[in-house]
């Protein structure tokens, strides 16, 4: 993500300071010679002359002379470095900007898996200089503000030691920078030498495409008894098409890749009431790239030769207009049955639905595919229909498994010794029938033994990714995140931090993506809405599931098929965008963004030589110790994100204000009392969460965070039925009304007086206000600062 504009500096002198300054610093060394003279009178010298006190202070002189010396050097080399430094890190931040529109290309490029592999290693490195530069841009703007808080240059004339820190910080970033531009240049003569320096020209060697195959295509013609748990969904489908009105009528089956629309639509047409109802029919796969012109011509010949009529000559010629005009021709007297498999655009219906008549004859259409959207586009009229597939319950899981995995042995049925296993296993496929089939028809093959299984169920994770009878789980699932538009893959990919079956708030969610930034400001919407369209969207398109619904009807829970979790496991690792630390993966390894604890044993902290981390959650930490806010705290000063909801945690440290780029920090449901007064050092703070941890009382500097959007805060008196009485609110400081970017502001006690209330009026961004403890005498004046809240 790229960050803001540069800001200028304050804390280095401009170029016409610096003679002044020198003829300060040079002027340091007159009173340290008078004053060494002076004690010398006052001392009778040894033997060879000299007095002790005469000593010391020669020593001195040569320490500040020294000193001086160094400063000057430093201060005429910070004339260039003042002009250099921040062009430098402009310069890169415009090739980022290049960097990161080449890899959004390679992206797209993927998609169609024509990346070979010296291309892929190439990417990747590109990818390391991105990181690499973000890093510097982010460490430079953190030493800009940092300086800001000494108030400038001129402080530091008599603290030469924070001088020569500082200026030998600027020294380090531009060696960094240069190193920086190094490698680049070096990543770009490869890339000529070796001939892929364009996205453009097609890969040499290794092209997937051309030995490809559709693993969908052995779903058409999968066995009838292995289709199970849609017995009342097929014959329901079987009704809408040979009963009801003689209006042309759409048939929409939408569901996640995997659940079998498929082979449900294919079964169903193969029905002998349904054959016998239509005069003709035809089936086309769509998939995610088609052109208009060819799915008409191919419905034309088809219906040709069904008839066994001479496909007309000049067909392969025509344009769509004519084409358009021909199929309807055909179809205009038939009762005709046509089939849209695997459906990813809603333009499809707009341009095809011309040439398919409502000829009043009883005519239908079934589509199938994995978006919303789509489906709903070609529900025209109240006799269409939607279906939306669901996994399949548990029981017709299990029965799919034991017919697949004990086809040949034990008459379908699971032996005693292996059902506790074989139930894990059949768990693990979450109901998507695709996996069930695949993997129970892998284990058909393997020895009906305990170890055999159980090695199975531990390794499945690499199963998936390299035993050629599961990968096609993988391609198949897999489409659906590669047609996803460029913006919604990283918010997709974080679902890969939180732990499996984890259900996350989807307000949570949102609030994460802005703070990592991932999500694009449009104008007079906030970037809460947007991020609120981009996961509706995710949700629209069957990757992300909502796991509960309010009794309003909206999304509050949401959460990733465990098949889809293992898709964004490998991606995450193979793109560094997140390392997930767990009891078999203990260790930091390489130049990760984020760092997610799923790990009880925290001292693997100790050995994180990685401080470039964004992004820190813990989950599943049972004691970790106070000791490990100081670390991330002190080791990782880049930190956008702090998720430590849930942790057994007791304090914040000062240390957090020295994380100028933190824009959510949550400890809800731990047991700090207190805020540090260096929590106003927190400018880009966007988050603070402190739900249901212990702190009653904010510190005033909190009026600081200009910044600040949700500010979350109250705990339940366990002591209290439960009750609004229960409920407590956080005390907040007179000032927070400067807090004007605030949109959600819950709870705060009201009784301090009508002062507070009134300056809730300065609040006008407020979505959502919570209150405790109003006095009614404060009613009129609380009814008053609502007027102002327009969008309350």
């Amino acid at each position: 993500m790229l960050p803001p504009s540069l800001p200028a500096t304050n804390i280095f002198p401009h170029r016409h300071h610096i003679p002044f300054l020198l003829q300060k610093i040079q002027a340091v060394k007159g009173p340290t010679a008078r004053t060494i003279y002076a004690v010398q009178r006052k001392q009778k010298p040894d033997q060879n002359g000299v007095t002790s006190e005469n000593l010391r202070l020669k020593m001195a002189e040569i320490a500040v002379s020294s000193l001086v010396d160094k400063l000057i050097g430093l201060l005429v080399e910070e004339v260039k470095l003042l002009k250099d430094v921040q062009k430098k890190v402009a310069d890169i931040k415009e090739e980022l900007e290049s960097i990161q529109s080449f890899l959004k290309d390679a992206d797209l490029r993927a998609e169609k898996e024509d990346l070979n592999c010296s291309m892929k290693t190439w990417v990747k490195q590109v990818r390391e200089v991105a990181y690499e530069i973000e890093d510097v841009i982010d460490q430079y703007m953190l030493h800009v503000a940092q300086g800001q808080y000494h108030h400038g240059f001129m402080s530091f004339v008599n603290k030469p030691a924070c001088l020569i820190k500082l200026l030998k910080l600027r020294h380090r970033m531009a060696a960094e920078i240069q190193h920086i531009r190094s490698s680049f240049r070096e990543i770009k003569e490869r890339s000529v030498r070796y001939g892929f320096n364009s996205l453009d020209q097609q890969p040499t060697s290794d092209v997937k495409n051309s030995t490809w195959h559709d693993p969908r295509v052995a779903w058409l013609f999968i066995e009838e008894a292995e289709v199970v748990g849609v017995e009342l969904t097929k014959d329901e489908l079987i009704g809408w098409l040979v009963e009801g009105p003689s209006k042309r009528i759409v048939i929409s089956l939408v569901g996640m890749g995997g659940l079998g629309k498929t082979t449900l639509a294919k079964k169903v047409c193969e029905n002998q009431l349904v054959t016998g109802c239509f005069d003709c029919h035809t089936w086309i796969t769509v998939s995610q790239s088609y052109k208009v012109e060819e799915i008409l011509r191919y419905m034309i010949k088809q219906l040709y030769q069904a008839r066994k009529e001479s496909v007309p000559e000049g067909i392969d010629t025509l344009e769509e207009m004519f084409l358009i005009g021909k199929l309807r021709e055909c179809l205009q007297d038939k009762r005709y049955l046509v089939v849209f498999d695997d459906v990813w655009k809603t333009e499809l219906w707009s341009y095809i639905k011309h040439a398919l008549p409502d000829n009043n004859k009883g005519s239908r259409i079934i589509i199938t595919t994995r978006i919303d959207d789509v489906a709903y586009s070609c529900k025209y009229s109240p006799l269409d229909h939607v279906h939306k597939l669901q996994p399949l319950p548990q029981d017709k899981s299990w029965e799919l498994f034991c017919k697949r995995a004990f086809q040949s042995d034990f008459g379908g049925q699971c032996p005693p010794e292996l059902e506790k296993l074989s139930l894990e296993i059949a768990n693990r496929c979450r109901g998507l029938p695709l996996a069930i089939v695949a993997i129970g028809g892998l284990l058909s093959t393997k020895r009906k033994v305990v170890s055999e299984w159980q090695k199975f169920l531990e390794n499945l994770r690499s199963e998936l990714e390299s035993n050629p009878h599961l990968t096609n789980i993988i391609r198949i699932l897999s489409l659906s995140y590669h047609d996803l538009p460029y913006h919604l893959k990283s918010c997709f990919l974080y679902f890969g931090v939180f732990p499996e079956d984890y259900s996350v708030s989807c307000v949570r969610l949102i609030r994460l993506w802005i703070a990592e930034g991932f999500v694009k400001g449009v104008k007079s919407k906030t970037l809460e809405q947007v991020a609120e369209e981009y996961l509706a969207e995710l949700i629209d398109r069957s990757l992300v599931q909502v796991s509960w619904v309010d009794s309003d009807g909206k999304a509050r829970t949401c959460q990733v098929h465990d098949l889809m979790r293992e898709i964004i496991l490998s991606k995450i690792e193979e793109l560094n965008f997140c390392q997930v630390l767990e009891e078999e993966n203990p260790y930091v390894v390489g130049k990760v963004r984020r760092l997610s604890f799923q790990i009880n044993y925290v001292g693997v902290l100790d050995n994180i030589q990685n401080h470039w981390a964004r992004s820190i959650f813990l989950f599943k930490i049972e004691n970790s110790p106070n000791s490990i806010m100081n670390t991330f705290c002190s080791k990782f000063k880049l930190l956008k994100v702090l998720e430590f909801g849930g942790a057994p945690l007791c304090y914040l440290p000062k240390a957090v204000g020295n994380l100028f780029h933190l824009r959510y920090l949550s400890i809800r449901d731990t047991k700090i009392k207190v805020l540090p007064e260096s929590i106003g050092k927190l400018r880009n703070l966007e988050t603070l969460d402190l739900k249901r941890s212990l702190v009653c009382v904010l510190p005033i500097e909190i009026n600081k965070l200009q910044k600040l959007r949700h500010l979350l805060a109250y705990n339940y008196n366990g002591e209290v039925n439960f009750s609004t009485k229960s409920l407590q609110g956080c005390n907040i400081q007179e000032g927070f009304g400067s807090l004007e970017a605030l949109q959600k502001l819950y709870f705060i006690e009201a009784d301090n007086g009508a002062r507070p209330i009134q300056e809730l009026s300065k609040l006008q961004q407020l979505r959502k206000l919570g209150i405790t403890k109003l006095a009614t005498e404060n009613g009129k004046v609380l009814c008053s600062s609502i007027e102002q809240m327009k969008h309350l």
